[in-house]
C-alpha cells in the first residue's frame, strides 16, 4: 500500500512539473530609449570593463544579466528611434518596411498585418493577453497591432521633451517621475498582478522614455551621483542619475514577478532603442562618445549608433553566459513566437531569425531568409556625420557604404570595435565587393528608400520618390 502511494505521489509530482513546464510563458520586454552599449553597469563583452560605463550604477539590470544570457553582439534595427520600434514589431528591416527616419510619411504601411508580436501569440494561445505601456513612437495605434491594453500613440511629448531647446533639453532637472519611470512601472506592475490573478499568460512591453533628453532625475539619485567621482567616458550626472532612476524600476518589476511566483516562467529582456548620443548636443566636436570603444552615437550605422544592450533571462537560459552570435531587432518576433511554442515563421517577407537555439545553447547561428543584418540610413543628417549611408553585417565583418561618393568601408569589428581599420583596400579587397553587391541586392529586392541630394524623407507619401526599382 506504501508502495502504490509512494508510486502515485511520484506520478502527481511528475505531472503536476510536466503542466508547469508546459505552461504558456509569459514575457517582459523592457526597452530603454537612447541607452548605450556600455550605458549600464554589465559588461557586455565578458571581462572587458570598457564595455560597461565606469560611472553609471545598474544593480538590477545585473540581476538579469546574473540570472540570464548578455549578448555581446545585438543590434538595433536602425540608429534612431522609430525605424527601430518598427522592426521590432514587424521582424522586419527598415529598408523592407520603407520606413528609415523618424518623422517620415508611413501611410504605405499595413500596420493591421497579422504579422505582429501580439497578434502572432494569440494564435498559438488566444489567452495571451498583450499590453505596451510607454513610448510607443510609431504612426499608429497599439490596439492596430494587437495590443489590448497600452498607453496609445505615445511619443517623446508624452515622456517631457523640449524638441526646440537645446538649453532645456539638455540641463540637469529635478522629478519625483522623472521621464514618467515611475508611473509607467506602477502600470505594468497592475498588468502583471491583474494577468497573475486571471491565470492567463501575457506579453507586455515597458518602453520608457529614458534616458532619452530631457534630463531628468530624482533629487536623492541626483545628489548621490553629484558626490560620486565621475568616469572618463561617462561624467554626466544628469544622466547617470537618471540611468539609475531607470534600473530601479527594473527592480520593481524583477521584485513582483519573484513575489508572485512567476520568475521560472517568465522570459525578461532588457534592451535599448538604438546607442547613445555621442556627445551633450550641440557639441560637435569630441575625441571620445559616451559609446567608446564604439564609434560615434546615435543617427549613425557606425557601432556606436546601432549595438545595444541586450540581455535575457528565463526558462531553459543558464544563469551569467554570453552569446557573440550577432543579433538584431528583427530577430525578435520570430524568436518570440519559437519560445512561446508556435510553429516557426515562414513568411518570406521576415527578415528575422528565432535565437531560440542560441538561448538554449544549442547553436551559435541564428537561420534567416537573408544573410545577415542590415542597416539603411538613406539620407544626410547634420548632426551627425551628414552622410547618406548603408551597413551589412555577416558574422563578424561589417560593410559600411557611403552615397555620395559610393566609398566603402569593410571592418572586422570583432577584433577592431572601434571600426578603426579599413580593410577594403588592402587583402580583403574582394571579400569588400561581394558585401558590397550583396548589401545592393538586398536594398534592390525589398525596393528600399534611395538616397537623392536633399532629400527630407518626410514627403506625403512614397509615390514620387527615388527607391531601387
Amino acid at each position: 500500500m506504501r508502495h502504490l502511494l509512494l508510486i502515485t505521489l511520484i506520478l502527481l509530482f511528475q505531472n503536476s512539473n510536466s503542466q508547469n513546464h508546459n505552461e504558456a510563458p509569459n514575457f517582459i520586454f523592457i526597452l530603454a530609449d537612447d541607452q548605450g552599449w556600455n550605458g549600464t553597469s554589465v559588461n557586455m563583452i565578458d571581462e572587458n570593463n570598457l564595455s560597461k560605463s565606469d560611472f553609471y550604477e545598474t544593480p538590477n539590470i545585473e540581476r538579469i544579466a546574473a540570472q540570464g544570457m548578455i549578448f555581446s553582439n545585438a543590434y538595433a534595427s536602425a540608429p534612431v528611434c522609430a525605424p527601430s520600434r518598427y522592426s521590432i514589431q514587424f521582424g522586419k528591416t527598415p529598408a523592407r518596411l520603407q520606413m528609415i527616419r523618424v518623422g517620415m510619411n508611413t501611410e504605405h504601411i499595413n500596420h493591421g498585418s497579422e504579422l505582429t508580436i501580439p497578434k502572432q501569440l494569440k494564435k498559438i494561445n488566444p489567452n495571451y493577453n498583450t499590453a505596451h505601456f510607454g513610448k510607443w513612437g510609431m504612426d499608429s495605434n497599439p490596439k492596430t497591432l494587437g495590443y489590448n491594453e497600452s498607453d496609445g500613440a505615445t511619443k517623446n511629448k508624452d515622456g517631457v521633451f523640449n524638441w526646440n531647446s537645446n538649453k532645456l533639453q539638455w540641463s540637469n532637472n529635478i522629478d519625483d517621475d522623472p521621464k514618467k519611470i515611475f508611473s509607467v512601472t506602477e502600470r505594468s506592475i497592475n498588468f502583471i498582478e491583474k494577468n497573475n490573478k486571471n491565470k492567463t499568460p501575457f506579453f507586455l512591453q515597458i518602453s520608457h522614455y529614458a534616458i532619452h533628453s530631457d534630463i531628468l532625475a530624482r533629487k536623492k539619485t541626483f545628489q548621490k551621483f553629484k558626490n560620486k567621482k565621475p568616469g572618463e567616458i561617462h561624467n554626466n550626472i544628469g544622466l547617470a542619475a537618471m540611468t539609475f532612476d531607470l534600473d530601479e524600476s527594473v527592480g520593481l518589476i524583477l521584485d513582483k514577478i519573484e513575489e508572485l511566483g512567476l520568475k521560472e516562467n517568465t522570459y525578461i529582456i532588457y534592451s535599448s532603442d538604438n546607442g547613445s548620443v555621442p556627445i551633450i548636443i550641440p557639441k560637435k566636436y569630441y575625441e571620445k562618445s559616451y559609446n567608446y570603444p564604439l564609434k560615434r552615437g546615435k543617427w549613425d550605422a557606425t557601432e556606436g549608433g546601432v549595438r545595444v544592450p541586450f540581455i535575457m533571462s528565463g526558462p531553459n537560459i543558464k544563469s551569467n553566459i554570453y552569446s557573440n552570435t550577432p543579433i538584431s531587432f528583427s530577430d525578435l518576433l520570430p524568436t518570440i513566437i519559437d519560445l512561446a511554442g508556435g510553429k516557426k515563421l515562414s513568411d518570406k517577407s521576415l527578415d528575422g531569425g528565432s535565437f531560440k537555439k542560441i538561448l538554449q545553447q544549442q547553436s551559435k547561428r541564428v537561420k534567416r531568409n537573408i544573410e545577415g543584418i542590415i542597416f539603411h540610413v538613406p539620407y544626410e543628417n547634420k548632426i551627425a556625420l551628414e552622410r547618406a549611408h548603408s551597413a551589412i553585417l555577416i558574422d563578424s565583418m561589417k560593410l559600411i557604404k557611403f552615397y555620395d561618393n559610393l566609398e566603402i568601408r569593410l571592418f572586422d569589428i570583432k577584433n577592431d570595435i572601434s571600426e578603426n581599420y579599413d580593410l577594403s583596400k588592402n587583402k580583403l579587397k574582394k571579400l569588400a565587393k561581394h558585401f558590397e553587391k550583396k548589401l545592393d541586392n538586398y536594398l534592390k529586392n525589398v525596393n528600399a528608400p534611395k538616397w537623392q541630394k536633399g532629400i527630407t524623407w518626410k514627403e506625403k507619401s512614397l509615390k514620387n520618390i527615388n527607391s531601387y526599382h
